[in-house]
């Protein structure tokens, strides 16, 4: 940007990354797609958090030194702070007729106060004493004005701290923002726990894992927004808006210094053919087929990626017109399903690599899909609505509607006999084919749900004898579990203090991994509702995601890294 003026493609790039910084990501990925800023050449990531707020502030108070200063009778003690809706609605003269008409006022209030102790004509005197006297008052003015601003900006960067949720002022400038799905709403407050419900007791401290216990993945140039175990094996997979996934190979033994001190093998899965960190690019979702062999890959771009094991790229899948939020197979691996923001859901032949069937029955955005069986899926959209589909069929075979705000997620149960559904209406609701209203309506949360997970457990799964739970997490910092059977509240998990991204439950359903925007990587007791221990990072927490085995865990942050942990009973 220029010093003395700004371009409307720099403004619409900075309201797209206010939209994203205050949690209106849907919005902002709209806005970003209609602006062509995909195409933009300005570089994100040299764009500092909350910038357009910086902007905005900086001009208030120019505005506002302006109005005063202007005026040559000014004096230090007469200094007014208007009111900031002034200073957006009023021009300079109506401000400094504002401040003239306060000044009188003081003035007036200050002789009857005066007169009354027999001191009239004090302020006369003072502005008409000499002119070195004036000079002198004018460079208290000054400095007055730069002590304002700085004690202006002392309060801006502590408000920014409480609104911004990656601000650390002990930490870089590491939380830059990325166009990936997982950037969703950022500000928030700390709710209260639902009546009736125990909240977890933080008297006894968890366990910490420290630096020393952990392996930290580095390579990647910006935030991770997606990491996923492979279900056979011992690689890891990452994605980032640096345009790249990287797929890890972790060697087996402990984690943490002995395993850092090796040569970790990654392969770098591109996803741009020029300049690196196209913000086109940006690798929003990414899924494992069942046997482990290929990984899909969604970028911003609206194209799809599959690659081997071993790194090869070995098709890209193009249809969609724009970015991809969800991406997942099967379980026979013949098929491949993907929703976008261009508002279709496409199931894709994995034999030939073309697109089966395009379903195109939401009014927007696209933000999730889930397999049912192999033939058939559910997909949510920022439209409130989800819809049941099959392949071959052209229409719906169930519509649910019920949320009052987009649906962030949707997840069948281990069964596929029910789906959970969470919204920005604040609840979570369950569904069954054989109703059109929703079985169960929960609404203990007290802001936007944005993601949730069933438990391993129940009928259908390899835990049978395991009651089967939902987790649900919230920008209220709060992870509930509720058990299904009864359709009852079991715990509040409130050890977060930060908007919750993303839950895992550990392979034999006893644990649940949470990551959040304050950093921390909780390890919960299912069964007590209570931390076993606690990993803090460098960054915030965008996924994390159990091994096969349960042993490992892995998270993904917005520091650019990747850590690997282990986890023993």
């Amino acid at each position: 940007m220029s010093k003395s003026n700004i371009t409307s493609a720099e403004l619409n790039f900075l309201v797209f990354r206010y939209l994203q910084e205050s949690g209106f990501t849907h919005t902002a990925f709209s806005m970003g797609y209609e602006a062509g800023l995909n195409n933009s050449e300005i570089d994100g990531n040299l764009v500092p958090t909350g910038a357009l707020i910086t902007i905005v502030q900086k001009g208030l108070q120019y505005i506002e030194m302006e109005a005063n200063l202007s005026d040559g009778e000014t004096e230090e003690e007469d200094f007014s702070l208007l009111q900031p809706l002034e200073l957006i609605s009023k021009g300079v003269d109506e401000l400094q007729e504002i401040i003239k008409k306060r000044k009188r006022d003081k003035m007036e209030g200050e002789k009857e106060k005066e007169k009354g102790k027999g001191k009239e004509g004090v302020g006369e005197q003072e502005r008409h004493a000499g002119g070195e006297k004036e000079r002198d008052k004018h460079e208290r003015d000054r400095d007055h004005v730069r002590e304002r601003d700085r004690e202006r900006e002392e309060r801006d960067k502590e408000k920014e701290k409480q609104h911004l949720d990656f601000s650390d002022k002990g930490r870089q400038s590491e939380d830059r923002s990325g166009s990936g799905k997982s950037q969703k709403k950022r500000r928030f407050f700390l709710g209260t726990d639902s009546a009736g419900v125990e909240p977890m007791d933080a008297t006894q401290p968890p366990s910490e894992i420290s630096n020393s216990e952990v392996t930290i993945l580095e390579g990647h140039s910006s935030e991770v927004f997606a990491c996923a175990w492979s279900p056979a094996g011992s690689l890891l997979a990452s994605g980032s808006g640096d345009s790249t996934a990287r797929i890890w190979t972790i060697p087996e033994g402990p984690c943490g210094v002995q395993m850092q001190a090796m040569s970790l093998h990654s392969h770098v899965l591109k996803h741009f053919k020029g300049r690196v960190n196209e913000k086109s690019k940006d690798v929003t979702t990414l899924d494992w087929n069942v046997e482990g062999t290929l990984l899909a890959t969604g970028s911003y771009d609206g194209q799809a990626r599959i690659w081997g094991r071993d790194g090869e790229l070995k098709n890209t899948l193009i249809k969609h017109k724009g970015p991809i939020f969800s991406l997942k197979w099967n379980k026979k691996g013949d098929l491949l399903l993907s929703g976008s923001v261009d508002k279709t859901a496409i199931v894709w032949d994995t034999k030939t690599w073309e697109c089966r069937q395009q379903f195109e029955f939401h009014s927007a955005p696209a933000l999730d899909v889930d397999w049912r069986n192999n033939n058939t899926f559910a997909t949510c959209s920022t439209d409130h609505m989800i819809y049941v589909c099959k392949v071959g069929e052209t229409r719906p075979i169930k519509a649910f509607y019920g949320h009052q705000g987009e649906v962030n997620a949707i997840k069948w149960d281990p069964t596929g006999n029910l789906l959970a559904s969470c919204s920005d209406d604040g609840t979570a609701k369950i569904w069954s084919l054989k109703q059109d209203k929703f079985v169960y309506d929960f609404k203990d949360h007290i802001k936007e749900i944005y993601t949730i997970r069933w438990s391993p457990t129940g009928m259908g799964t390899s835990n049978p004898n395991q009651q089967l739970i939902l987790a649900s997490a919230s920008f209220d910092s709060t992870i509930k579990l509720w058990d299904i059977d009864q359709g009852r509240l079991l715990h509040s998990l409130a050890g977060h203090k930060q908007p919750v991204y993303s839950v895992a439950f550990s392979p034999n359903g006893e644990y649940l991994a949470s990551g959040s925007l304050d950093q921390c990587l909780h390890i919960w007791s299912v069964k007590e509702g209570k931390i076993l221990r606690t990993y803090r990072g460098g960054g915030g927490i965008f996924e994390v995601c159990w091994n096969k085995e349960g042993d490992k865990l892995a998270a993904c942050f917005s520091n650019n890294t990747v850590c690997v942990m282990d986890f023993r009973k």
